[in-house]
Formats: structure tokens, sequence, C-alpha cells
């Protein structure tokens, strides 16, 4: 069904960036499998600028028509996506917006209740390209933001899209959610909303931390490191954690997997056979301030499934996690 868009004040919910690519309509469809799975409203938004040569234009009539014609190109765009998604029995916002993209959908993010992006799009009239967006607005979004790549192409045969060779499918996707952890606060808000979605879904989640290899960047360790005691003290605070997520969502089904090796490497191989990956916009690794950690930009960047990228922000439940002990230093 769809509606006028008024705007989200009056009807927040899942905002979509389409562009006509491949990778867009992989996004369109999975933002509205997940609008019709929480019965929430679907914003289908698409964004251009006007070329600086038309703009710039000494000839006042030419600019006029140079954003007509490309103004009805965002249109066909946007239309093309709605009939795409028209089998979904959810409401449908549609909105073509004059403006950079980033901060188009980065605008929409402060009342939306999720944002959902490709990992690339196209060049061209809708402005830049969705690759940007992809990196800019899961760093500064207010909401969280689903990256979606185009090898989630093979779980969504809906989309109309040739997957790339090897690309997963629905039959070899886990029902598990995962989240990355590092023992940071960044990374505990996220595993709230990932046990939020879990249990939305009806699926486990898997708590993940992966500790990565030791080099001679830690020359500087004035005594030898025993590594066994250091993985258990690890081990130990992610029980910990896990009784504490446990304890806010008792009837979720939920475990806890430590692995030795690169947290990118594995987080992004993870990516290919689950429904979803949840992570913190940054974590113990990064430097004060930085908006997104390295592994959160990388995973984002070589992702084979949906990654959910959650903010920091302030949540109640925080406050009660270093009762249930083993909890590391920030």
């Amino acid at each position: 069904m769809w509606s006028e868009d008024s705007g989200l004040e009056a009807s927040p919910g899942i905002v979509v960036g389409v562009d006509g690519s491949d990778q867009s309509l992989c996004a369109l469809v999975w933002a509205a499998k997940e609008a019709q799975r929480r019965r929430s409203p679907l914003h289908v938004v698409t964004a251009y600028t006007v070329p600086i040569f038309a703009a710039s234009s000494m000839d006042a009539g030419y600019t006029t028509m140079d954003d007509a014609i490309i103004r009805e190109g965002a249109q066909s765009v946007l239309n093309k996506a709605l009939e795409r998604i028209s089998q979904y029995n959810i409401e449908v916002f549609p909105r073509v917006e004059t403006g950079d993209a980033s901060a188009v959908l980065l605008e929409l993010s402060e009342e939306a209740e999720l944002m959902v992006v490709g990992s690339r799009g196209r060049g061209g009239f809708v402005g830049r390209l969705l690759g940007s967006v992809s990196s800019a607005l899961p760093a500064h979004a207010k909401c969280p933001t689903v990256v979606v790549p185009l090898r989630t192409a093979g779980r969504l045969p809906e989309a109309g899209v040739r997957p790339p060779s090897g690309a997963p499918t629905v039959q070899t996707v886990e029902d598990v959610v995962v989240v990355g952890v590092d023992g940071s606060e960044q990374g505990r808000a996220a595993s709230l909303v990932a046990a939020e979605q879990a249990a939305s879904r009806g699926l486990p989640l898997q708590i993940l931390c992966a500790l990565p290899p030791f080099s001679g960047s830690l020359a500087w360790v004035p005594a030898p490191l025993d590594l066994e005691a250091l993985h258990e003290e690890i081990a130990e605070q992610l029980r910990a954690g896990q009784a504490w997520l446990q304890s806010h969502f008792p009837e979720l089904p939920m475990s806890v997997q430590l692995l030795d090796g690169p947290p990118a490497e594995i987080m992004i191989d993870r990516t290919a056979d689950v429904e979803l990956l949840v992570l913190g916009t940054r974590g113990r690794g990064g430097f004060t301030g930085m908006l997104m950690g390295s592994t959160s930009q990388s995973v984002l960047h070589h992702a084979k499934g949906p990654v959910m990228v959650v903010p920091d922000h302030e949540d109640p439940r925080l406050a009660d996690r270093a009762a249930f002990g083993s909890l590391p230093q920030e």
C-alpha cells in the first residue's frame, strides 16, 4: 500500500535508500521483508543532485529543464522499486529528495527505527555512490543501520538479482543472529540490540569474540605474556557477559564462542552463513572519538551477508552489567 509521505515524524519506521542498482534492490527487498516482519512502515528514498555544470549555468531555463529531467529519472527509479515490493503487506512511503544521498539519509535517521542500504551503488544522476553512503551512514546515523551486500542476492530471490558466484543461498544460511563483542561498552550495547533482533525472529543468539594474534606490537610487555591465562580471563568475561545478557532475555537461547584470529576476518567469514551479524560502531581497539572502528569498517566493506551496525547510545540495561562480575577496564 502506497501512501503520500509527510515525513517520518508522522510514521517512523524503516528507511531504505535505492538508486536502481542490483545492490540497492537487494537492500530494498531485505528492508521490505523486515518491515513486514516488524509490522512497520517502509520509507523508500532516492536522492539526486543537479550536476555542477547545470547548476552553475548562466541559462536559468536550461538549469530548470535539466533538474526536471533528472528528477523524472529519479522518480522512474523509485517507481520501479515500488513495483518490486508490491507483493508485501506493508505501508510504503515513497519519496524523491534533492541533495547528497548521505546527508538525506542521515537526516532521516534521526527519526527512523532502522536504516537499510546496499553495500555499493551506481554513479550518475542519483548523486553519491551508495558505496560512500554505506560507509558514511553507519558511522553517523542516529539509529541502527543494516548494510546489505550484493552477495545477499542468493538469499533474496524476490529481488530478481543474479547473485555473484559462490554467494550463500537460503538453504546454506544458519538460523542464528551473531553479535561481535570485544569487552567494550559499545559491544555490550550492540549485544542488547542483537538479542532483541534474535528474540523477535525466534532465533538463538551467538556471542562471538575474536582474540587477535599477538605480534611484535607487544614487545614492550615487561614480562612473558601468559596467553593461556589471558584466554581464560577473556572466556570468563564472556561468560559473565552472557549471564548479564541472559538476565534481560531469560527465554532467549544464547551461546558464547571465543576464537583465535583476526577479528575482521572472522566476522567477515561469519557473515556468509548467518541470518544477521551485529556490531557496534567502534570498540576497544579504536582511538577515542573515532566514529567507526577498523573491524566494523572492514566487515562492512567485505561482508557476505547483512550486517547491522549499532551506534553509541544510552541504554539503562547497561547499568547492571557490573553486578555480574569480570567487567573489563575501559
